[in-house]
């Protein structure tokens, strides 16, 4: 971790409306991560039959840094702004204002989930979640798992804990969900808007429900379709347990439009530096053929290095009965 610190940044301070000096800080932090990849089903692009491995170059490598700055003006409120260059691109420029106990607003100008879309897939793993690498063709664009809920990426979200035992969470993701430049607009023929919050409660030790509801951009103009999750999850010595409900009405009238997702999970702790998990994932779009996924997950951190795998497997994906696909992925991640 290498940081930078500056004391009376009065440009700054000028800009948040502060009334003195502003001191700030800056970090910068990164991770580098290689993999070893192996598709197989109707993923592995070309396959004549499940033996074919015509998956190509199986081996990759990310790596990312990321930079955050924060300052703390004369009234008590923290303002940050963080940004990550991954890849040579640049992913994950936000800003957030921390007002204390009226909450925090942060606006995410590229990639962050807003609202429902915090909450869409809360069962425990050791790595990757189930529907991770799930794919009809390998190309990355042609349909994963169904029935997941969003609140869209790209926005304003509130949140703010009220007790020690709620937290609430509202999004907007304004049409288009395009990130504009400053004073500028995007977006052509843009969409609907989405808006979604969520509540979570720990009502007891290890026990944590939340439910989110909804609207989302529909594929229909000028229509939106409404999203729902519930889920609870339960933490009972080192092992953790999840179920989580989530529903898409869709406003479409064809038949197959709705979904209605149905996930569980169960991850266990062998020790403060292993863990092993796993995940079923069902979803009913209303047709004769349910998509079915499952997943298999372990992980292990020394220091700042973690070892990660993860296999998943789903058959009928989007809910048509000649999908298949199969993920598997062993990686280390280091950390810096």
């Amino acid at each position: 971790m290498i940081n930078w610190k500056k004391a009376g940044l009065t440009a700054l301070a000028g800009s948040l409306v502060a009334t003195s000096a502003f001191a700030g800080a800056v970090s910068v932090s990164g991770t580098a991560n290689i993999t070893y990849t192996a598709n197989g089903g109707l993923e592995d692009t070309g396959e004549a039959d499940e033996g074919g491995n015509h998956d190509g170059n199986r081996w990759g490598l990310n790596k990312s840094l990321s930079f955050s700055g924060s300052g703390e003006m004369d009234n008590g409120w923290t303002v940050s702004v963080s940004q990550t260059l991954k890849d040579g691109s640049s992913t994950g420029l936000g800003m957030t204002i921390d007002m204390g106990d009226m909450g925090s607003l942060n606006y995410e100008a590229d990639t962050g989930a807003r609202g429902i879309g915090k909450i869409k897939d809360m069962m425990p793993t050791a790595d990757e979640d189930v529907g991770n690498g799930i794919d009809v063709d390998g190309s990355g664009t042609a349909g994963g798992l169904s029935g997941t809920v969003s609140g869209g990426t790209q926005g304003f979200h509130y949140s703010k804990t009220v007790s020690d035992m709620i937290e609430i969470g509202v999004g907007y993701a304004p049409k288009s969900q395009a990130g504009g430049a400053n004073g500028g607009v995007s977006g052509t023929g843009a969409g609907e808007s989405n808006v979604s919050g969520f509540v979570k409660i720990d009502p007891m030790d290890g026990l944590e429900i939340g439910v989110g509801v909804g609207e989302a951009n529909s594929s229909v103009a000028a229509k939106t379709d409404d999203h729902m999750t519930v889920y609870a999850t339960y933490v009972w010595g080192n092992a953790t347990i999840g179920y989580q409900l989530s529903d898409k009405d869709s406003s479409a009238t064809a038949t197959g439009s709705d979904d209605e997702q149905t996930r569980w999970g169960i991850l266990y702790a062998v020790n403060d530096e292993m863990s092993v998990s796993y995940q079923n994932h069902v979803n009913d779009n209303g047709t004769a053929t349910d998509e079915e996924a499952v997943g298999w997950s372990a992980s292990y951190t020394s220091g700042g290095m973690t070892f990660k795998v993860h296999r998943n497997s789903a058959d009928d994906v989007s809910n048509a009965t000649s999908n298949e696909s199969e993920h598997t992925e062993v990686g280390v991640t280091f950390a810096f």
